[in-house]
């Protein structure tokens, strides 16, 4: 399916990958130097769905496993359009939603291991009615809060919901780097513009351009950090 593989560390796409892993690592580094809160956390965002969001979230956080000393994390927080286990081949019937309907419940009792020895995946859970308002409740915020305290040897990589609808700023996800990922071939000037302004507050912001033409892809990634 186009997917970054442990074995295959030597292909184009791991090569592309490890340039875009080196610069989240570095802007998630930059912001540890300034906060101890949330400095772990990285989040993967589009101007709207199906710009392949989720194969960027995926393919980072696998790129991050294989890193020597890093383990990672990978949050389907894309909680109204889940995708990550179905991607990833994963079935789960608990997860992120959950945890944030229930406070007696812990991460770790959801949190699965995968066969990649360093990657760990929370899945969005149990559909529920109110998904949106979970998402930016204190609940969520808590455990926003708990995941850098907690997990703080590791890296997490949220597959964020689309900036464009609210829902990433009104959740507080926007609170470590995001990077948006934007779809060369049919998102438009006035839909990246109103990404970017949710979250225009953000200390880090990095782009992707998804499914570019240009055949040097190292010139596809910029950084807009502060």
């Amino acid at each position: 399916m186009g997917y970054l593989v442990p074995g295959a560390i030597r292909s184009k796409l791991a090569l592309d990958f490890r340039h875009i892993k080196r610069a989240l690592l570095k802007n998630a580094q930059e912001q540890a130097q300034q906060t101890a809160r949330r400095s772990s956390l990285i989040m993967v965002t589009s101007a709207v769905a199906g710009e392949g969001k989720t194969f960027c979230a995926v393919n980072p956080a696998m790129s991050i496993a294989m890193e020597v000393d890093t383990s990672v994390l990978l949050v389907d927080a894309d909680v109204v359009r889940p995708s990550v286990t179905a991607r990833l081949g994963i079935e789960a019937d608990r997860g992120l939603l959950d945890v944030l309907n229930d406070p007696s419940l812990d991460l770790a009792d959801v949190m699965l291991r995968t066969n990649v020895p360093k990657l760990s995946v929370l899945p969005a859970g149990t559909p529920d009615s109110r998904s949106t308002e979970l998402l930016s409740s204190a609940a969520m915020e808590r455990l926003l809060a708990g995941l850098a305290s907690r997990y703080s040897d590791r890296v997490i990589v949220f597959d964020a919901p689309p900036a464009a609808d609210g829902r990433i700023a009104r959740a507080g996800l926007s609170r470590g780097p995001v990077l948006v990922v934007v779809d060369s071939t049919k998102t438009t000037t006035a839909q990246v513009e109103e990404a970017f302004t949710a979250v225009e507050s953000v200390p880090a912001v990095s782009s992707i351009l998804n499914r570019s033409a240009v055949s040097d892809t190292y010139g596809a990634y910029d950084d807009y950090g502060a």
